[in-house]
C-alpha cells in the first residue's frame, strides 16, 4: 500500500548499528523463534479452522489480506466462503449523521471524542446472518468482523498510528466504513475523534482472545505472532521496562539538531520540527526475536497491564498514560507559533479529555541569545492584544510580539512551566525536550509569524478559542515567580544529587534530575518513571528483577510501576544527568 513519508517502516529484521547511539528502532527482546515473517506461515496455523476471523485496525490493507488469503486456500485446494464484514456497515449517509456531532463543524482542527462503539456501525442483522454456516472453510475479515457473533480462530492486524497517517497522506485509505478521501487534516481528526477510540475499545475487549496479532505495515511481508507470546512478552514489559518506537516530522519552524544528531534519520527532509519520543497514543512498541521484527501500537501494554504500568496513577488515569515526552527543534529553524492550551474544564467539555495539556520546557541544548517567549508583560491590555492580532490577520502584517508577550532567555537545563491557559513558544535555536501531560494536539495557535506550512498554505490560527482560555494574571513578576522552576537539592553523597525540578501546582507531575558519576538506586515508590538522559554519553539501568538494558544520550525509556527499583550506571567518561518525571502522589 502507498505511503506518503520519508520516514522508513520497521525493517523486517534488527540491523547492527554501525554506533553505539541513538536508536531509532528500540526493540523489547523475547524468546528466539517467537516472531515469524509472510502470510503463507500464518495460514498454515489457521488452515485446520472451520471458522477465522480476521480483525483490525482502521487502515489495514484488508484488499491485500483477502487476496492473501484467498490465495492460499485456493492453492491448497481447500474450500472456502470468503465474508467481508464492511458489507454489513451502515450506509455511508447514515454513517455520516452518526459520527457528524464529533467532528467539530467545520473546524479544521478540533472535535470532540466520541462514545460511539465498532457495533454503532453494522446494521442490525449483522449478528444474526451467520446463524446458519456452510460446510466449508468461512473466513470473516474486516475491522468489526468479530461482531459476527460466532467463535473461530481470532487474527488482530495492527498498525501503528504514523504508518496509519504516512497512508492517510498517500491517500491509500480512508476513515472507518467512509467511501470519501478527505483532505488529510479533516482526514486526521476524524481519526483522532472518532476512528482511533472506537477501534481502541474494540481492540481492548478483543486482547485476551486474540490467537494471532499481526504487524500489517510492511506490504506482502507482515510479521506475526500468537497471542499467548504476545500477552506474555506485554506483561514482561510491564514489570521491567520499555521504549517506544520514536517517529519524526519536519515542519515549519522546525531545526537541524536532530537531523545531525540522532543517526539513521533520512537526511532529504528539509528539516526535523518534532521527535515524538514518548507521545503513547501514536508511538508504537517494537518486539524482537531472531532478529524479526513486530510492532504494535502502544495501547496494548495498557489493555493488558495498566496498573502495573502506572501503579499509583491506575486509579486516576486508568488506560491512559499520563505523560509524555518530545522535542521541539528549532536550531537554525524558526519560532514556534505564540499559543496557548485550553484549561481542564474546557478541554472536557469541548474535546471530551478527562486532563488538559499541561506542558513544561525542559531545555536540553540552546545558542547563545537563544529565548523562549512566555506569560505576558505587565502593562498588557487584553482588548489591545486582541485588537493586534485580529488587524494580523485581516493585513497579513507582523505584529511586535514582544510589546505584549515576554521574552526570557533560554538556559541551557532549566525548566520553564507552561500551565493551561499560559502564552508561550519556543524561539529559534532551541531544542526543546516538552515534558507534559499527554494530551498534544490541543494547541490555539494565536500568531505564526506570517508564515505558510510545508505545502504553501496557510496555518489555522484559533484567536477565538484562546481567548477564552487565556490567563492574562501570568504577566509581569509573577511569570519569573511561578513559570520558571527553582532548582531544589533533594539529596546528595558522594558523587551524585539528587536535583527537584518544582512544576507548577496545576501540573499532575513531578520532574526530578540525578547528577552523577558512577550509580545511583532510583525506588519507583509506586510510580511509573519516565527518563531521558539529557547529558552524558549512555548508562546502563538494572533493575530489581535482574532486568538490564543500555540507553543512549537524548532515549527516553519508562520503568513500570511494577519495577519496585532500578539502577543507573554511568558507562561515560564524564557525569550524567537524567531527567525523571512521574506522577505526583497527590495528584493519584
Amino acid at each position: 500500500m502507498n505511503r506518503l513519508s520519508n520516514q522508513p517502516q520497521v525493517p523486517l529484521h534488527k540491523q547492527k548499528k554501525t554506533t553505539d547511539t541513538y536508536d531509532i528502532f528500540p526493540a523489547f527482546q523475547l524468546e528466539p523463534n517467537k516472531i515469524q515473517s509472510g502470510y503463507t506461515g500464518l495460514f498454515d496455523k489457521l488452515k485446520t479452522s472451520r471458522i477465522i476471523i480476521l480483525d483490525g485496525y482502521v487502515g489495514v490493507d484488508w484488499s491485500e489480506v483477502a487476496a492473501a488469503i484467498s490465495d492460499y486456500f485456493s492453492q491448497i485446494g481447500v474450500e472456502f466462503n470468503l465474508i467481508n464484514c464492511a458489507y454489513y456497515y451502515k450506509k455511508v449517509d447514515e454513517l455520516e449523521k452518526l459520527t457528524a456531532p464529533f467532528l467539530g463543524n467545520e473546524d479544521p482542527v478540533f472535535g470532540k471524542k466520541t462514545d460511539l462503539c465498532i457495533k454503532d456501525y453494522f446494521q442490525s442483522d449483522f449478528l444474526s446472518e451467520f446463524d446458519s454456516l456452510p460446510q466449508a472453510t468461512t473466513i470473516i475479515y474486516g475491522c468489526g468482523a468479530s461482531l459476527c457473533g460466532i467463535d473461530g480462530s481470532l487474527v488482530y492486524f495492527d498498525l501503528p498510528k504514523n504508518e496509519l497517517q504516512y497512508r492517510m497522506r498517500a491517500g491509500s485509505v480512508t476513515n472507518l466504513a467512509i467511501d470519501e478521501l478527505k483532505n488529510p487534516k479533516q482526514a486526521y481528526k476524524h481519526f483522532f475523534f472518532v476512528d482511533w477510540v472506537v477501534c481502541n475499545k474494540e481492540k481492548k475487549r478483543l486482547l485476551p482472545y486474540v490467537d494471532f496479532i499481526v504487524d500489517q505495515q510492511r506490504s506482502a511481508s507482515p510479521t506475526w505472532m500468537s497471542g499467548d507470546v504476545f500477552r506474555a512478552g506485554l506483561d514482561a514489559m510491564s514489570e521491567s521496562y520499555f521504549r517506544v518506537r520514536p517517529w519524526f516530522e519536519p515542519g515549519v519552524w522546525g531545526g537541524q539538531w536532530l537531523s545531525k544528531n540522532i543517526p539513521g534519520l533520512p537526511l532529504n527532509e528539509p528539516n526535523y520540527a518534532w521527535s515524538f519520543e514518548m507521545i503513547v497514543p501514536e508511538n508504537g512498541l517494537i518486539f524482537s526475536s531472531s532478529d524479526i521484527l513486530l510492532e504494535v501500537s502502544f495501547d496494548w501494554i495498557m489493555y493488558r497491564a495498566g496498573e502495573k504500568v502506572l501503579g499509583k496513577a491506575y486509579r486516576r488515569f486508568g488506560d491512559d498514560f499520563p505523560i509524555r515526552f518530545d522535542f521541539l527543534d528549532t536550531f537554525d529553524g524558526g519560532n514556534l507559533s505564540v499559543q496557548c492550551h485550553p484549561t481542564t474544564d474546557y478541554a472536557r467539555e469541548h474535546f471530551g479529555e478527562d486532563f488538559t495539556q499541561d506542558e513544561t520546557y525542559y531545555i536540553m541544548d540552546t545558542k547563545p541569545e537563544s529565548h523562549i517567549y512566555l506569560g505576558f508583560q505587565e502593562d498588557i491590555d487584553p482588548e489591545e492584544f486582541r485588537q493586534e492580532l485580529e488587524n494580523s490577520i485581516a493585513s497579513k502584517s507582523t505584529i511586535n510580539v514582544e510589546r505584549f508577550v515576554q521574552r526570557l532567555p533560554a538556559e541551557k537545563h532549566g525548566l520553564y512551566l507552561i500551565p493551561n491557559g499560559t502564552i508561550h513558544c519556543s524561539g529559534t535555536d532551541n531544542l526543546v525536550l516538552e515534558i507534559s501531560a499527554t494530551p498534544y494536539i490541543y494547541t490555539f495557535k494565536i500568531y505564526d509569524w506570517q508564515r505558510l506550512d510545508l505545502n504553501g498554505e496557510p496555518r489555522p490560527l484559533n484567536v477565538d478559542l484562546a481567548f477564552e482560555n487565556l490567563d492574562f494574571s501570568r504577566k509581569g513578576q509573577v511569570v519569573q515567580d511561578t513559570l520558571i522552576s527553582k532548582p531544589e537539592v533533594m539529596g546528595s553523597g558522594d558523587d551524585w544529587e539528587k536535583i527537584l525540578l518544582p512544576t507548577h501546582p496545576e501540573h499532575f507531575y513531578e520532574v526530578i534530575r540525578y547528577e552523577f558519576d558512577s550509580e545511583v538506586t532510583i525506588p519507583t515508590a509506586g510510580q511509573c518513571h519516565l527518563l531521558m538522559l539529557v547529558e552524558g554519553e549512555s548508562l546502563e539501568m538494572n533493575t530489581s528483577a535482574g532486568i538490564t538494558n543500555k540507553f543512549h544520550f537524548a532515549e527516553t525509556f519508562a520503568v513500570p510501576a511494577a519495577t519496585e527499583s532500578y539502577s543507573l550506571k554511568n558507562l561515560g567518561s564524564k557525569r550524567v544527568k537524567v531527567v525523571i518525571s512521574y506522577v505526583k502522589d497527590l495528584a493519584c
